[in-house]
């Protein structure tokens, strides 16, 4: 049997052991999946030779139109709904001769932070504390799981204030976010247009970097792509920039949140150590707005999304509530009884809020400073970098050359992942407050990188997680430098 065949079966094996996680929505069947794999095995075709990805299983997150799958986004209001065409990012994988596996669960539309959608079963993380499953984080957790249990060699989540680093920290894996507009989001049911960024979950930085080098390229159905002009200004400012030097590590004084548990808060300094002793230099930073981003992202990303999910009336596709339309549930319009039934709680509250945010009588208040705050968090990170932005056309004032750091390197989520039984008794706000430590780079645009980090001593029982997830930022379009970060990352942990 070849080497693709036995990978191939191998993830189907798993995805059949490890179905109670409920990390997929739809599955690949297994006679499709066999069949392109000995496709493959026979003859590479000329479009794939020397393609890492040939012949490699990938999962792609359920709010990814494919045509040969559902996208439903773990919601009802799109049950069983198929798209036509496939997302550019799936185009550019298949391309590749990578093998989709499936669809992965989330939380409805994107929106939360535990995949626990409502028309969904609960993803469960591989990992459990005193015999309860862990939460796997969300929005992209079923990809995570699939990853972390082996039913993918990688997948496709996306990441709209943290959704691809919180799930890779709490499963171990490896949850990369690119500068907004490197990958295409032609084909990704939005949420939040500028702040949505399709990532990747692997085992290996070098996996992500694979994936990166396949899907980074301009897409003209993608109007916030980046151009070819400003590719080529962070090529030139990335070449001339990358000197076999040692990093200057920026250390964001603000992430040290009263909220991080001692866990990560000492598996972060051990980690700074770590590199400081491998010739890495230290240097403290601020970033003030820090303490705004997150209550800013919860007024931009909802107000977006009230616009982007008005199209779901129950008219054109997807969900319409049964019924006389003229004689709806509860004597509502049928737009409205469809949106009340096709939608789960988190999603019409994110609705209202994001109706109310955009209103005459509050937008001032609330839509506008928020984009304000945006903007000081955007230059915060301008300020502490070496290099310049490359969207830029002048240089943002910095801070004196010795705060100017090639990196930042701070947790990706304050505590250690929770049970499922504990996360039932959060409220709202609670599970928002775990992206404040990744909300700030999706505001920014900027590329982060979640890298597992073992807990010293390992797990405290068998069965628990035994990492935390480290977050390497770069400023923007500096993906490559945080893959690489990444790397040295986990060549100190060999």
């Amino acid at each position: 049997m070849s080497r693709v065949l036995r990978h191939v079966q191998s993830c189907l094996e798993k995805q059949v052991q490890y179905s109670e996680l409920n990390a997929f929505v739809t599955c690949a069947r297994a006679t499709k999946l066999q069949d392109a794999a000995s496709a493959i095995a026979d003859s590479e075709s000329d479009c794939i030779i020397g393609s890492a990805l040939v012949g490699k299983t990938v999962a792609i997150k359920d709010n990814i139109v494919t045509k040969d799958y559902p996208t439903t986004a773990s919601s009802k209001i799109l049950d069983a709904y198929n798209s036509s065409y496939n997302a550019t990012v799936v185009d550019r994988l298949a391309a590749a001769g990578a093998l989709i596996c499936g669809k992965t669960n989330l939380d409805e539309f994107g929106m939360g932070s535990h995949t626990r959608p409502v028309f969904t079963s609960t993803t469960k993380s591989p990992f459990t504390r005193n015999g309860q499953a862990l939460s796997a984080g969300g929005s992209s957790g079923g990809s995570a799981v699939a990853v972390a249990t082996g039913q993918a060699w990688a997948a496709l989540g996306t990441d709209t204030g943290g959704s691809v680093r919180l799930p890779a920290a709490y499963t171990g894996t490896v949850g990369f976010k690119p500068s907004y507009g490197r990958l295409s989001r032609w084909g990704v049911i939005a949420y939040a247009n500028s702040l949505d960024t399709v990532g990747t979950l692997t085992n290996t930085v070098e996996h992500a970097r694979e994936i990166f080098n396949v899907l980074d390229r301009f897409d003209h159905m993608d109007p916030t792509s980046l151009s070819k002009t400003i590719r080529d200004r962070i090529a030139g400012q990335t070449t001339a920039w990358s000197k076999d030097r040692q990093l200057r590590i920026g250390i964001p004084l603000d992430y040290n949140t009263a909220s991080l548990s001692p866990e990560v808060r000492q598996t972060w300094s051990r980690l700074l150590s770590t590199l400081q002793d491998a010739g890495h230099s230290l240097h403290p930073v601020s970033l003030p707005s820090t303490h705004q981003a997150l209550s800013a992202y919860y007024v931009l990303a909802p107000a977006e999304a009230s616009s982007n999910l008005a199209k779901y009336d129950g008219v054109r596709y997807g969900h319409r509530t049964s019924g006389p339309d003229a004689n709806p549930r509860d004597n509502l319009p049928l737009f409205a009884a469809t949106r009340g039934e096709g939608f789960g709680p988190e999603v019409q509250r994110r609705i209202l809020l994001g109706a109310y945010t955009l209103s005459s009588e509050a937008m001032d208040n609330y839509f506008v400073q928020a984009q304000r705050v945006r903007r000081l968090v955007q230059m915060d990170f301008d300020k502490v970098f070496a290099l310049r932005n490359p969207l830029l056309d002048a240089r943002t004032e910095q801070s004196d050359d010795t705060a100017s750091v090639d990196v930042l390197i701070a947790p990706t989520a304050p505590t250690l992942p929770p049970t499922l039984a504990e996360v039932e008794k959060l409220s709202p706000v609670e599970m928002y407050m775990n992206d404040v430590l990744t909300v700030p780079a999706s505001l920014a645009g900027l590329p982060a990188l979640s890298v597992p980090v073992k807990l010293q001593g390992g797990a405290k029982e068998a069965g628990d997680v035994d990492s935390v997830g480290m977050q390497v930022i770069g400023q923007f379009g500096e993906d490559e430098l945080v893959l690489r970060v990444g790397q040295i990352i986990e060549a100190l942990q060999a």
